[in-house]
């Protein structure tokens, strides 16, 4: 599902590593839920980085002296605190005045401290398509058995225990690394965790302390793990589902649903409300818990949006930076700002960020004009079918008396004459003011339209409209339409229920609303990292979510968004944890990044869905579309650890007491300037080449023993690259190998952005890294030209 964000920062006293504080809302079918921000928050959190001491409870008893002195008592510190985070890190949260907010920064230990503002939370054929299935025996899924034994922890909006996808029929039993818990609350006790859901808990702490008690009159919400949205439900089903036969959507992507882990273990950590969000106190608590927990997978689909803060100011940065220096792999949706360049959000370097793509399944509709002329859209409309025609009409031809015609063009809210609209079908035009069927479709609704003809930029993201006929088209086949209802004197329209087609879709292809690099705060990291599926997927769902109300409960339902890609990731990593339980996070990171595919099924470029399609680009998937069956055996992995992370901190100039007291590692940074350039990722991203320069990356083999790699270079156009050595040779003695690639601009020109790749061959591994440079002229800059 789609994210985006409010931030509103107060940067407080030395050191600066700050922690923002924010609210993620649901959007559920990518139409946000409103909220009002809230401009001054009384909730802080005092983050003290790494935890100091041994046993959790002295930690508490450590945060709970600071706010007594502080509050002038132990009573004033228990009703003030919030949360204590012991486990992952250290810090609380609390209630405080601007006075005890500066006196507590001053605080021995204390990295900051920072309000609460405001942030937004962002199958039956996707697997298959993927070619994750129990054949060949070689294959991912059959040596990891279906993820047993690994447990994935998704923070999101919690779970329908009893969907079909959570049964635990021969599932193994809870791992012994488990020290979670089951949380009891509203319609959930703990019987509704069983071997596949081993734990869950609720957070709401933050949120209420920032909007008052949660109000579930008047709408459907449980103070528990249960998922009243439906969001939680269908990401950790995609994740980690048991296999549901005959799943379906209503009759549409009938077959048999499962998550990518089928065997592995799912923790639930329900963050977000239906209300309308969820605090940044509550999903640190969370990562500070599924730390303690055990968890080996944290899917986390949420984020905000540009303008990015630093990652250490960045509430899901921070719990990550944690969660990954214990060996526990976070994937991160890069949100659903597409396809516009410097969109993409979970940016920090030990994040997996994932972008949306799509599979080949499609959903065709048949629209039939009056002059028999049928033309193919997509819907996911299933409700009664009949031959019956119904006039047709233009939305810009029957807007209301108040609207401008752009509005009534592309039928934003309120645009329409209801008189004229009534038992009609409307034709509408995406605009840059309005590019959302759904809203397009409301707004038909409201003036009792039969139904709509949505034009849109070409895309194969379907828009769920739940028993109302909205059928999406491209440009030109709206134009046609429109010559239709422009040339006849009655013009009328018949269309047919959707179909569900398998193989009628070049893919994957990049999606339209997902998030583009490059990274907005650290151009140097590229991002995103890796697509996967998300669009159209279909998995399960909460039955008493706000969008089953006109049609009754759903058991399954399709959705899209990078909050879809993200889980699928997340999945797949289980499987090699599984396989390759002694790989770090970064090891796993790198085996999906450079086996990666940039082909499609008929072996074309990937192309990326925009206006217009175009060949799609690092920027757009990173390392390319997840191929999971080779990343079991990637050959070289490129690896990284916690001294990787600090060294990078150091780049983005936090001070050394601020480091070491978040890492608990002393770090004294080199005073010459460094770069971020040598931070041993598998990709390399230099955003302003002057001439020449020189990254160092290192490999470690995870093949065979002995082994030759041949390197092997497509240079971005414009630019020279030469790697030194251009062979690698590994032995019983040395499986760790640096290399130098040197980059040189051929052009002296203010240039755009160009792609390469670099890959080492051993003639059956290939290991594919993304390159990409922009050349820049520094005196361009200097003569003050505007770019």
């Amino acid at each position: 599902m789609r994210t985006m964000s409010l931030i509103n920062t107060q940067p407080l006293a030395p050191p600066v590593l700050l922690l923002l504080l924010h609210v993620v809302v649901v959007v559920v079918d990518r139409v946000f839920v409103n909220l009002v921000a809230v401009s001054a928050s009384n909730v802080h959190i005092v983050y003290m980085g790494e935890r100091r001491q041994e046993e959790p409870h002295l930690a508490q008893m450590l945060h709970h002296d600071i706010l007594s002195s502080v509050l002038g008592s132990q009573e004033g510190a228990e009703l003030s605190i919030l949360y204590s985070y012991k486990h992952g890190f250290s810090g609380f949260a609390a209630t405080l005045t601007e006075s005890q907010v500066k006196h507590i920064a001053d605080f021995p230990g204390v990295v900051n401290v920072i309000p609460n503002h405001i942030l937004h939370l962002h199958t039956t054929r996707s697997w298959d398509f993927l070619q994750l299935d129990p054949m060949p025996i070689n294959g991912l899924l059959s040596k990891s058995r279906s993820g047993e034994g690994s447990i994935i922890g998704l923070l999101d909006t919690g779970v329908w225990p009893e969907s079909q996808s959570f049964k635990d029929e021969g599932m193994g039993e809870v791992p012994v690394h488990w020290k979670g818990i089951c949380q009891g609350g509203e319609e959930f006790n703990t019987s509704n965790c069983n071997r596949k859901i081993i734990g869950a808990r609720w957070y709401n702490k933050g949120y209420e302390a920032e909007f008052g008690k949660l109000n579930t009159s008047g709408m459907v919400e449980f103070l528990s793990p249960r998922d009243a949205l439906g969001h939680g439900t269908h990401t950790s089903s995609t994740a980690a589902g048991s296999l549901v036969e005959n799943a379906s959507f209503m009759g549409l992507a009938n077959g048999l649903a499962r998550g990518g882990a089928s065997s592995a273990h799912l923790a639930i950590y329900k963050v977000c409300w239906a209300t309308g969000g969820c605090s940044s106190a509550d999903i640190l608590a969370a990562f500070d818990d599924a730390i303690s927990d055990g968890v080996d997978v944290l899917s986390v689909s949420l984020g905000s949006s540009p303008p990015l803060p630093a990652y250490v100011d960045d509430a899901l940065a921070i719990g990550s930076f944690h969660a990954v220096s214990r060996g526990i792999t976070v994937v991160c949706s890069g949100g659903n700002s597409g396809p516009y360049s410097q969109t993409v959000i979970n940016a920090a370097p030990w994040i997996l960020t994932v972008a949306a793509s799509t599979v080949d399944r499609a959903f065709l509709t048949s629209i039939t004009l009056g002059n028999n002329k049928t033309l193919l859209g997509q819907s996911l409309y299933v409700g009664k079918s009949s031959d019956k025609f119904h006039r047709i009409v233009y939305a810009e031809d029957i807007a209301s008396g108040v609207a401008e015609e752009d509005d009534a063009r592309c039928c934003n809210a309120g645009s329409l004459n209801a008189t004229l609209a009534r038992g009609n079908v409307v034709l509408c035009f995406q605009s840059r003011l309005q590019r959302s069927a759904i809203v397009a479709a409301k707004t038909v609704m409201k003036a009792h339209g039969a139904g709509i003809i949505f034009a849109q930029f070409a895309t194969a993201d379907v828009s769920s409209t739940l028993g109302f006929p909205c059928i999406q088209v491209d440009f030109e086949m709206g134009t046609n339409v429109l010559s239709y209802i422009s040339g006849t004197r009655e013009p009328i329209v018949r269309f047919s229920i959707a179909k569900t087609t398998v193989g009628s879709l070049i893919s994957p292809e990049v999606a339209f609303f997902s998030s583009r690099g490059p990274s907005s705060v650290s151009p140097f990291i590229l991002k995103p990292d890796i697509a996967a599926p998300g669009v159209n997927i279909l998995a399960s769902w909460s039955p008493v979510s706000p969008s089953a109300s006109r049609t009754g409960p759903l058991r399954f339902k399709i959705e899209s968004g990078t909050s879809m890609a993200c889980p699928h990731i997340s999945g797949i990593i289980a499987l090699l944890k599984s396989v390759h339980p002694d790989w770090s996070p970064a090891a796993l990171k790198s085996a999906l990044i450079t086996t990666a595919s940039v082909r499609d099924e008929f072996r074309q470029h990937i192309t990326a869905e925009g206006a217009p399609y175009k060949v799609a680009d690092p920027f757009d998937y990173g390392g390319g579309h997840v191929d999971p069956n080779k990343a079991i055996d990637p050959g070289l992995v490129y690896d990284m650890s916690i001294s990787d992370h600090v060294q990078f901190l150091c780049t983005m100039g936090y001070n050394n007491s601020a480091i070491s007291l978040m890492t608990l590692h002393h770090t004294i940074c080199p005073k010459a300037s460094i770069s971020q350039k040598d931070l041993n990722l598998p990709s390399i991203s230099i955003p302003e080449l002057r001439g020449n320069l020189t990254v160092t990356r290192t490999v470690t083999n995870v093949g065979p023993v002995p082994s030759v790699y041949r390197s092997r270079v497509q240079p971005p156009p414009g630019v020279s690259v030469q790697v030194e050595p251009s062979i690698l040779e590994f032995n019983s003695s040395v499986s760790k190998l640096e290399f130098e690639v040197s980059f040189r601009a051929l052009l002296r020109v203010q240039g755009r952005y160009s792609f390469g790749s670099l890959s080492w061959e051993d003639g059956v591994h290939v290991v594919r890294i993304p390159l990409a440079v922009r050349t820049v002229i520094h005196d361009f800059y200097m003569a003050g030209t505007l770019l």
